[in-house]
């Protein structure tokens, strides 16, 4: 069996480390923020380039958040992609606001900045780009616009921990960064966890409230707010994991690569690293006319897939009265039907790649449709 991701492999390589930092957390008691905590909010929003780290309990509740700390509210829109997992949506929601769809570019999978403007209205307030895959968001062009309307730039880097646009890490670069630490994460928490970035002071001080019964102090209720408090045991586990995370996301890089290398001529469609973006590889996506068959003829080497994601939210029932129908958006319709994430973590071997990569080039040469018509 070859597994999408082997958490148990990482954690077995780091084990030591993370019995100790549990450890101090037994010691102290501090289980709901406190120290660990604290020290991860500072070293998480140094690595990132940002002043401030706000630690939360997902990574829904940081978008939720940092929407709430923007001013963003009933009456307001939220310009995002349909093409990301359900939270990016659902969080525009919680806040009262509506999302506003704009499509994904074809390569990066990540949203068409050149299609952003002509969706504004009075209404609109802020901007959340997707880090989709590990793959930054074409940010200049984007802020460019939001400059010019003066919208927020919330940026969902959920799935880019570490990634880089022009030099720059993304949650960093736009005016919040919003990061989830869920376990299947580059940087994955034992259990949930998320953060908000800023540079604001006041933004900082606001979601801290928010985050925590809306408290300026204890019993002193400032704001009407929430339990969104990260627990100290995961604040401790993703210190030691911080330290390994550059380590973990080269080895992906080299793992995108040797994929790449082997599956060229295969007749799928690779994940490409456009510009000056600095893939990390949350996900390796390869794009296939039967992706369903492909599939199945993985699953049945014992190597298994994933659909990342298999309906856009804007055919979603739940998301219906948004009034979407079949081909609104094109390209997030039809990278929901062509995509399949093969296996990927830091500790996938050579050998499990090429039995992958000779498994799908297999299928590929045995299949009756010409692999142009996937792109």
């Amino acid at each position: 069996m070859i597994p999408l991701i082997d958490l148990k492999a990482q954690h077995q390589s780091i084990r030591r480390e993370l019995r100790e930092a549990i450890d101090r957390v037994l010691e102290s008691c501090e289980f709901a923020l406190g120290s660990e905590v604290a020290a991860f909010e500072s070293e998480f929003a140094s690595y990132c380039g940002a002043r401030h780290g706000i630690a939360v309990n997902s990574g829904t509740s940081a978008l939720h958040l940092a929407l709430l700390a923007a001013g963003v509210g009933p009456g307001d829109d939220v310009i995002t992609v349909p093409f990301t997992f359900v939270a990016t949506a659902a969080a525009i929601v919680y806040a009262g606001a509506r999302p506003v769809f704009v499509d994904v570019d074809s390569r990066s999978y990540t949203i068409d900045a050149g299609q952003i403007e002509r969706v504004i209205t009075p209404r609109t307030k802020a901007i959340v780009p997707v880090h989709l895959y590990g793959h930054p968001a074409d940010m200049d062009p984007m802020l460019d616009v939001a400059r010019r309307h003066n919208l927020i730039v919330i940026e969902d880097a959920a799935q880019a921990h570490g990634a880089e646009y022009k030099n720059q890490k993304v949650g960093a670069i736009g005016h919040l960064g919003c990061f989830s630490f869920y376990p299947t994460k580059n940087l994955g928490a034992c259990g949930e966890g998320g953060m908000v970035l800023t540079n604001r002071p006041e933004i900082d001080r606001k979601i801290r409230m928010l985050r925590d019964w809306g408290q300026d102090k204890k019993y002193h209720h400032v704001l009407k707010a929430f339990n969104y408090r990260m627990e100290g045991m995961q604040g401790a586990i993703l210190r030691v994991k911080l330290r390994h995370l550059d380590e973990w996301n080269q080895a992906r890089r080299a793992h995108a690569a040797r994929y790449d290398a082997l599956l060229a001529s295969s007749g799928v469609q690779l994940p490409e690293a456009l510009g000056d973006a600095r893939h990390v590889y949350h996900v390796y996506a390869i794009r296939a006319q039967e992706r369903d068959g492909l599939q199945q003829s993985l699953t049945e080497r014992g190597i298994q897939t994933a659909v990342h994601y298999p309906y856009p939210i804007h055919l979603l029932p739940a998301y219906a009265d948004l009034g979407h129908h079949q081909g609104d958006f094109p390209q997030s319709e039809k990278l929901s039907r062509k995509l399949l994430s093969l296996p990927m973590y830091p500790e996938l071997s050579e050998e499990a790649i090429s039995e992958v990569a000779s498994t799908v080039s297999e299928f590929m040469r045995h299949s009756a449709t010409p692999s142009k018509t996937a792109r």
